[in-house]
């Protein structure tokens, strides 16, 4: 009897962008790859922590403001195609909607979705010149799938995040390239963790993670090597939910 074989899940011979690759969950994404031997390009604002996490892994790496599409433009013309795509660079500016002021609007959607946008958008362009197939992975949040308090421009963006990535897939599926997204819950990073001072805030952040912590870096890694990989061949235009069950409610 001749059994069936699993998909493998190495990445050996692709080469992976990550941006917002310098710390926290970028660096952690990128690090996942690159375990898996694909050959990572790591992208942030600051060329100290990019340059340093590239030599850990063995990659490459690149000062790039994804915000500054000529730039972003330019890096895709200077390197041969990339297979994978991590669309991760986001910020937040969590404050009730009322207080929203119409530069923290421009902040958060440009970053979060409009820069995520062009980025795949290049990326796509230079993956179809050289008759590449591949997979764009956008890092989105629980918060595309509930809303959350003070969190109507994070909400926003990473709501339109969910629905541009399944509109990818159907514009990119008959070029055999993938898009999914991956939506993790509150994570603690550098960034995060200020947060978690607060014991109201971390109380309340727990009673809705119903598997009683919050989540690490590590608890996101095997999902981008997952779609990134053949084991997620036919998986395109949907969300792996990492999220200790905060959404089941």
């Amino acid at each position: 009897m001749t059994l069936p074989t699993t998909p493998s899940f190495r990445l050996d011979g692709r080469r992976a962008l990550v941006t917002g690759a310098g710390r926290g969950v970028g660096l952690a994404l990128a690090a996942a790859l690159a375990g898996a031997g694909a050959r990572v390009t790591l992208v942030a604002r600051s060329a100290d922590e990019v340059e340093t996490a590239a030599e850990a892994m063995g990659g490459d790496w690149a000062v790039l403001d994804v915000s500054d599409l000529a730039a972003v433009e330019n890096l895709f013309a200077a390197r041969p195609a990339f297979d994978i795509l991590v669309n991760n660079a986001g910020t937040n500016r969590p404050k009730p909607m009322i207080e929203v002021s119409e530069a923290d609007y421009d902040a958060v959607l440009d970053l979060n979705l409009k820069s995520a946008f062009f980025v795949a958008q290049l990326c796509v362009r230079r993956m179809l010149a050289e008759a590449k197939s591949g997979s764009l992975i956008h890092i989105g949040s629980q918060m595309g799938h509930v809303g959350g308090v003070n969190r109507s421009l994070y909400c926003a963006s990473k709501w339109a995040l969910e629905g541009m990535s399944k509109a990818f897939a159907l514009d990119l599926a008959s070029y055999n390239i993938r898009s999914n997204t991956i939506a993790p819950t509150f994570i603690e990073t550098p960034m995060t963790k200020p947060f978690f001072d607060d014991p109201s805030f971390k109380a309340s952040v727990l009673s809705k993670i119903k598997l009683g912590r919050i989540g690490t870096v590590e608890d996101v890694m095997g999902a981008v090597v997952y779609l990134a990989s053949d084991a997620s061949a036919l998986v395109t235009g949907t969300s792996i939910v990492v999220d200790g069950g905060w959404t089941a409610e």
